[in-house]
Parts: structure tokens; C-alpha cells; sequence
């Protein structure tokens, strides 16, 4: 390889150095080291009507696949960090399967707003409030369970669309603020004052409604 790969650890690079001298042995290795990071997108991305017809597992075995085809050229020019690369890929074979099942169906807006307006498919209002459902209530609260998620989603539909794909990204999918910044396309720097900003702004509003904010 001419090219150093930007972002990457020791041991990511040098096992992409021998994928790279033809060790097909080592795929595996780099692929598990991503796999739960990946399984978290999914599942966060997944459309409600797919879930119990298509398993994230899936979704990432098929990624893994579309990878080892194209590593030979991802490794002659690796524009971007493996990981992110390996993101991108899955979120195509997600975008794939939305297409072939549902084609492109309006939202009710009410109810669930796209996180950010980018490429389909994008984490949910419904989607985020369930996993921050269970982050901040108790199982006593389970019989106001879906009155809650929805006020959830009505406190994450008040928020700035990049702030809730920050939010996304950096709380649930647990990218890193590097990462984040890449994803979006923008500064480091401004990356880490949205997501500030949008836990500050989620907080406030939670505790607006009488939500114990001490989620993590």
C-alpha cells in the first residue's frame, strides 16, 4: 500500500497490510473487531415494518461480503478509516433492502421524523425514543410505556435535525467525535459543540416533561 490509512490503529493497519498481501485469514478478525459498532447502526436503522422479516446479522453478513470484494480496490486508495468504510457499505445493503421492500414511503410527521437529511436510510425519531425509553424509565413505568415514547418523540422532533443525527451517531451508535465529524462532513471542533448542545437541549426538554435525565 502507498497510501497510510487515516484514523486507523496499529493493529487494524497492519491486518489490512496482510489482507492486502493476499492473507485471507485475517477478514474475519477485522470484521468481528467492528461487528457489535455495526449491529448498533443497524438496529437503530432498521425500519419498524422490516423488523422480524429481515435480522441485522443479516444485513452485516451481506456488508461483510460486499467488503471482501472490494477491499483489493478500498486498499489501493482508502480514502476514509476502514470502520467508517465498513459503515458505509452496510448503510448501502440497508439502504438496498428499504427500496426492495418499501420503495420510499412518507412519514407521518407527527409521529416519526428522519433524524437528518441525508442518505436513506436515517435513524427515526421512533426508533431513537424507544432505546431512550429504556435508558430512562423503570419497569413500574412499563404500562405508560407507549404514551412516554411518544412524548419522547415529540421531544426529539423539537431538536435541530443535525443535532438529533449527532445525537444518534455519538449516544446510541457510539461513533466517536472524529468519527462523527467525518460522517457529517464537518469540523471536529463543530461537531462536538452539537452534540453539547443537543444533550443540553434533550435534558431540558426532558425535564420539562418529568423525565429523570440521568440516562448515559
Amino acid at each position: 500500500m502507498t497510501q497510510s490509512l487515516p484514523a486507523d490503529s496499529s493493529e487494524t493497519v497492519e491486518l489490512l497490510r496482510r489482507a492486502h498481501e493476499g492473507d485471507s485469514e485475517v477478514l474475519e478478525r477485522l470484521f468481528a473487531r467492528h461487528r457489535e459498532r455495526l449491529r448498533r447502526m443497524v438496529d437503530l436503522r432498521l425500519a419498524r415494518q422490516l423488523r422480524g422479516r429481515v435480522d441485522a446479522s443479516d444485513v452485516i453478513q451481506e456488508a461483510f461480503l460486499e467488503a471482501s470484494q472490494r477491499l483489493a480496490d478500498y486498499l489501493k486508495d482508502p480514502g476514509m478509516p476502514f470502520f467508517l468504510w465498513l459503515r458505509f457499505l452496510t448503510r448501502q445493503c440497508l439502504l438496498g433492502l428499504h427500496r426492495h421492500h418499501l420503495g420510499v414511503k412518507a412519514r407521518d410527521p407527527r409521529r416519526e421524523v428522519a433524524l437528518y437529511d441525508g442518505a436513506l436510510p436515517e435513524a427515526t425519531s421512533e426508533s431513537l425514543a424507544a432505546r431512550l425509553l429504556g435508558q430512562i424509565t423503570s419497569p413500574s413505568q412499563a404500562a405508560l410505556r407507549a404514551e412516554m415514547q411518544l412524548r419522547l418523540q415529540e421531544a426529539l422532533n423539537s431538536l435541530d435535525p443535525l443535532e438529533r443525527e449527532v445525537l444518534a451517531l455519538r449516544h446510541f451508535e457510539q461513533l466517536t467525535n472524529t468519527e462523527t465529524a467525518r460522517e457529517l462532513a464537518i469540523g471536529e471542533s463543530a461537531a462536538s459543540k452539537r452534540y453539547i448542545r443537543a444533550l443540553t437541549r434533550l435534558k431540558g426538554v426532558l425535564l420539562h416533561l418529568g423525565f429523570d435525565t440521568s440516562f448515559r
